[in-house]
This record gives C-alpha cells, sequence and structure tokens, in this order.
C-alpha cells in the first residue's frame, strides 16, 4: 500500500512539476521576443505600437486540467460519459476496500509462530489457541484450526488446514469479480458510445445533404471520447486490480509456509496424542 501511494504520489508530483514549468515558460516567449523586435527596430518606433496587439493575441489562455477534463466530459454526452464514471467510481470503491481488508489480515507469521511455540513449550495449548483467535488476519485462524484438531494426529491437523484454507481464499478474493467486470465493462461502454456517436454524426451528415469538415469532425470528436474515458476509467482499474492479485498472493504464500512451520512446530513440541 505505501508503494502504491507513492507511485501515485509521484505521478501527480510529475505532472504538477510540468504544468508549473508550463505555466513559467509560456508567457516569457511573447516578452523576449517582443524585446527582441524592440532593440532590432529601435528607429520605427511609431510601428511599435501597432505590433503590440498581435503579440498579446498570440497569448493563450492556460486552462487547468480540471476544466480541460470537464469540458471533455461534457462534450462527450452525459448518457455515456455518467455511465462510465459510476463504472469508475465503483470499481474504486470496490478496490479500496480489498486494499484496506488485505492490509489489516496481513499478519506478522514469524512473530505469531513464535508466540504459538512459546505456549506449547509450556504445554499451554488453550494458551496457544487463544494467541491464535487474538491474532486478526486468515493466517491466525488457519493456525487455529490446525491447534484445534491436534489430538487427531498430524493427517487431521494436515487436512483441516487445507480445508479452512480454501475457504479463507474465497473471502480474500471476495469483491475482485466485481472489479474484474467494471474492467471489462468500462470499455464496452465506451466503444458503445463511440458507435452511436457515429451513427448520430451520418445521420447529420445526411440531414445536411454536404460532406462538411465541420460536421464530420466534430460529430466523430463526441464519439470518440467516450473511448478515451472507457479505456481510462478499465486503465486504472486494471493497475488496482494486479495489485489486489499481488496481495492475495503474498498472503497466500505466507499460510502455506506458516501451516507447514506450524505442523513442524506442534512436532518439535510432542503435541500429537500417539
Amino acid at each position: 500500500m505505501r508503494n502504491l501511494l507513492a507511485f501515485l504520489f509521484l505521478i501527480c508530483m510529475t505532472v504538477f512539476s510540468a504544468n508549473a514549468v508550463y505555466a513559467q515558460d509560456a508567457p516569457a516567449t511573447p516578452d523576449s521576443a517582443a524585446s527582441e523586435q524592440v532593440e532590432e527596430a529601435a528607429p520605427a518606433e511609431e510601428a511599435a505600437p501597432a505590433a503590440a496587439p498581435a503579440t498579446e493575441e498570440v497569448v493563450m489562455p492556460q486552462i487547468s486540467g480540471y476544466q480541460l477534463l470537464k469540458k471533455y466530459f461534457i462534450d462527450g454526452g452525459w448518457e455515456f460519459m455518467t455511465s462510465i464514471l459510476i463504472t469508475l467510481v465503483l470499481g474504486l470503491a470496490f478496490a479500496i476496500e480489498r486494499i484496506i481488508t488485505l492490509n489489516i489480515a496481513s499478519t506478522n507469521t514469524d512473530k505469531l509462530l513464535s508466540r504459538i511455540d512459546e505456549r506449547l513449550k509450556s504445554n499451554d495449548m488453550q494458551g496457544a489457541m487463544e494467541v491464535c483467535k487474538s491474532t486478526p488476519g486468515p493466517t491466525a485462524s488457519i493456525l487455529y484450526e490446525g491447534l484445534k484438531n491436534a489430538g487427531k494426529g498430524p493427517d487431521a491437523v494436515e487436512k483441516s488446514i487445507v480445508a479452512y484454507g480454501g475457504v479463507q481464499m474465497g473471502l480474500l478474493e471476495r469483491g475482485l469479480v466485481w472489479i474484474s467486470l467494471f474492467i471489462a465493462l468500462a470499455p464496452m461502454l465506451g466503444f458503445l458510445g463511440t458507435v452511436i456517436g457515429m451513427v448520430q454524426a451520418f445521420d447529420r451528415i445526411e440531414a445536411v445533404g454536404d460532406l462538411s469538415p465541420t460536421v464530420v469532425a466534430g460529430g466523430i470528436k463526441v464519439a470518440l471520447l467516450t473511448t478515451v474515458f472507457g479505456l481510462i476509467t478499465a486503465i486504472i482499474l486494471q493497475i488496482f486490480y494486479n495489485y489486489i492479485v499481488s496481495k492475495i498472493d503474498a498472503i497466500v504464500n505466507k499460510m502455506e509456509d506458516a501451516s507447514i512451520a506450524m505442523v513442524d512446530i506442534m512436532l518439535d513440541n510432542n503435541v500429537f496424542k500417539q
């Protein structure tokens, strides 16, 4: 989670610094050009006032990223743009919920196993189970199931750990199917908006009766904006999805390592009844 936040912060700082540099450099170009013209054409003092308005027209108004995004959102049509925005919001909601849950579920397995080992060395099986119950996360849950079936032998412990590990795996992956749905749905909505926009553009051409570049360019621009926003939404959600999957894989690997180490600890402390 810290690495993801650092990566997003680095991207934001890069974009912000690029905009700041552009904002500082843009007004300097006309002024420097005007000063050079004044130095080169010093005798022509009467032409200077006439050149000033031309220099002012070159300066382009600065548009912030939010205003540009808002403009493109409105140009793309509220019907499909709103549906894509809802897809992005819902997908981010599921992704953030999974990230928070997985970070809470992450457990220091080495510390947990050492505490269990201390209890088992003093023949305190109930204390070892209490340690697992008081520790959040799926790793502690499967270790608790193994300790609970210690009286049935090592085979029963391994079977209970594997069975309950499958249950915990399903809990960890809960919500991923919805994120996958939104990843696939966002570009599909964008493509649908593009197709409908192209149909409307050809309808305008048919109504006008002339292949005007203005009519064609305006219709195609509006049509393609939905595809752009749909692809951006899918890319954002795909990044979060891959991060969540990698987080789940790391937790599952820790669960498997902890279960193997748990059986070894129980064997070393002669927990299994002969």
